[in-house]
């Protein structure tokens, strides 16, 4: 390997052995000796990987495993790793509780402290792994934060359920809870869906947020051809041959990146973020990764905003038919072809920019052109000329008097002109959940869930219990809701979100009150709050900032820092 292309080949062998400078790292050697390093690996290149296990969460169960192989191909060419952990917060385990508050916040902490090891030890190149939603968006921006020679690498989805002979996923058990309160659905059938939903490790297997990120980052080049797809485990429940393979490849791609001094924002470019925007609503992805994909920009100081995603949704078909919405799961585009195989039909409709860098060392056009060819006998995919619904039918940003800033809404697919009804009003999201398992909320209402923001709640809890709750009693084509928090990828129905300003800063989101009508016009692309000027400024003058929820700790210093929704929530 090409020393000078290395920035840190001065950390451990500082000039001439016996030397002045060479003396100064002595205490550092000794340190490390005490870990097996001889003379030699003073020599090579330090490598960190970044591997966020846990035993807590099928997401990332199978991620140590990943972490050790990496290590051990390292070594084996010649690097030497060091590999440490970071946070993991199941989205899925605390759905609907108070734990839901540190998910978007561990994105934070998952980037921060990605970023303390490998720069505190200099390190000269940085491998990151990923699992469950907010890891992966965590993993990449410490890379593009501080230009890193590195490359992220996906621990792959789960294997879907199977009951009664259909699919499972995390969300048939949350809809399920919704069902079985309406009366519609036995406790033993109740039971049998909670116990097949997840068969073993690796995160949620419906395009929900983990896999729309794995795909977006992919399509952004920042992880290697397949490795989206490639499935966490086997039948058996053992590391996937194809994932032990994505680590190999992870290792030799970054050995390269490191020769030919490629960086993180050499790949991060304001057009590979539009390759991953038009992936991400080609394939129906989560609302998620509006939020991820604009921190992942301000991380790397490339000028992205909502109208971005506005523009680029004008000209994208919805060609995805995966779930929440649709039918199938990862595993059934792993099978036809994956990421790569969307990538070189939207190329070919010239939806994707071909000349950007990836971390093979290749431009996106190399890449696909040894990808299949959309299989033609399948309703996994559709065609381009012959979508699933047309484009601007997927997520679309929102704006009126209630979203300034900007909201973004989850259309999938759906053909709906506009929703209007009186305003329920909750201050937190487990009041409305109760409220909808009681049958208090009609057809027509406009459930408005406030106080759930960055800022607000803290940590912009995703409402995934309220609205999989609406769909188990059959409410969500008749009931809409609107928040400042947030959605989880499996989220479907009429939901506004990311709502801005949100509440806790005096965006019109708190001055709703119990009965006023709200009208979204998806004409308009408008959700507004039926009242006048004046009334709105009546109450506004009454209204008063509420007092912080947290006074001490990791969500009070969030609260402190975080930003708006529309910007990504990003704290720096």
């Amino acid at each position: 390997m090409s020393q000078n292309k290395l920035k840190n080949r001065s950390y451990m062998m500082t000039g001439i052995p016996g030397g002045k400078d060479w003396a100064k790292r002595a205490a550092a050697r000794a340190m490390l000796r005490a870990v097996n390093f001889n003379d030699r690996d003073f020599e090579k290149p330090i490598i960190t990987v970044a591997c966020p296990y846990t035993n807590a969460t099928p997401c990332n169960a199978q991620v140590q495993e990943l972490g050790e192989i990496v290590k051990d191909e390292i070594e084996k060419g010649g690097g030497k790793a060091f590999i440490f952990g970071t946070p993991v917060v199941s989205d899925g385990e605390s759905m609907g509780t108070s734990g839901m508050k540190y998910s978007l916040v561990s994105r934070e902490l998952i980037a921060d402290s990605i970023e303390t090891m490998h720069e505190s030890y200099m390190a000269d190149g940085i491998i990151t792994l990923s699992g469950c939603d907010k890891t992966i968006p965590g993993a990449l921006m410490p890379l593009a934060r501080n230009n890193s020679i590195g490359l992220t690498l996906y621990g792959g989805s789960i294997l879907p359920g199977r009951y009664n002979g259909k699919d499972l996923t995390i969300v048939s058990t949350f809809e399920a809870i919704g069902t079985h309160a309406a009366g519609k659905m036995s406790d033993y059938e109740f039971r049998q869906i909670e116990c097949h939903s997840c068969p073993g490790a690796g995160a949620c297997g419906g395009m929900f947020t983990a896999n729309t990120m794995s795909s977006a980052i992919e399509a952004l080049g920042m992880s290697l051809p397949g490795s989206a797809t490639n499935l966490a485990v086997d039948r058996k429940n053992k590391v996937s041959s194809d994932k032990k393979a994505d680590c190999r490849n992870s290792v030799r791609a970054l050995f390269s990146l490191m020769e030919k001094g490629i960086r993180a924002r050499d790949i991060m470019t304001k057009k590979s973020f539009e390759n991953a925007i038009t992936v991400v609503l080609s394939l129906g992805g989560s609302t998620n990764a509006y939020l991820h994909l604009l921190a992942l920009a301000h991380e790397a100081d490339v000028d992205l905003t909502l109208s971005d995603f506005d523009r680029i949704g004008k000209k994208v078909p919805l060609l995805g038919n995966f779930k929440p919405f649709g039918d199938y799961v990862m595993e059934n585009l792993h099978t036809i072809g994956g990421v790569q195989m969307v990538l070189k039909m939207l190329y070919e409709a010239g939806l994707i920019h071909g000349e950007c860098m990836t971390v093979t060392g290749k431009t996106v056009e190399e890449n696909i052109r040894s990808a299949r060819k959309r299989p033609s006998n399948q309703k996994i995919v559709y065609s381009v000329d012959k979508p699933l619904a047309p484009p601007d039918h997927h997520i679309v940003v929102m704006y009126g008097n209630m979203a300034k800033e900007g909201a973004v809404m989850k259309l999938s697919g759906k053909e709906m002109e506009m929703h209007r009804g009186p305003a329920r009003v909750f201050e937190r999201e487990e009041d409305a959940l109760d409220a909808i398992l009681a049958g208090k909320i009609k057809k027509g209402d406009v459930m408005v869930i406030r106080y759930e923001g960055p800022k607000g709640g803290p940590g912009m809890r995703e409402m995934l219990s309220p609205s999989s709750a609406l769909m188990g009693r059959g409410l969500g084509k008749d009931v809409a809701l609107i928040t400042d928090g947030r959605f989880s990828g499996g989220t479907h129905g009429i939901m506004i979100g990311h709502v801005s300003p949100e509440a806790k800063v005096g965006g019109i989101i708190a001055l709703v009150k119990e009965g006023d009508m709200i009208t979204i016009n998806l004409k308009k692309r408008t959700v507004d709050l039926d009242i006048s000027k004046d009334e709105i400024e009546k109450r506004r003058k009454n209204w008063k900032t509420p007092a912080d929820k947290y006074k001490r700790g990791v969500l009070a210093k969030y609260a402190k820092l975080v930003g708006s929704a529309s910007f990504g929530a990003v704290t720096s």
